[in-house]
């Protein structure tokens, strides 16, 4: 159909086992370039990643196709 548009935002939040605190500071920034990474090889866009020491929050953009 012409002139279609589909937007589709997911919000994912991960949890380590038992939630333990054991996401560290020092490599925290290379996990979510990781995600970030895997998200992208499937043609979708993050918008926002974050997270504490034993979750991450990661808002992305879902391609319709």
């Amino acid at each position: 159909m012409a002139n279609t548009y589909a937007q589709i935002h997911i919000q994912a939040v991960f949890s380590v086992q038992d939630r333990n605190c054991i996401i560290r500071k020092i490599w925290k920034d290379e996990l979510c370039k990781y995600i970030t990474g895997i998200i992208q090889n499937h043609e979708h866009k993050v918008l926002a990643i974050n997270g504490m020491a034993d979750h991450l929050h990661i808002f992305f953009g879902l391609r319709p196709t």
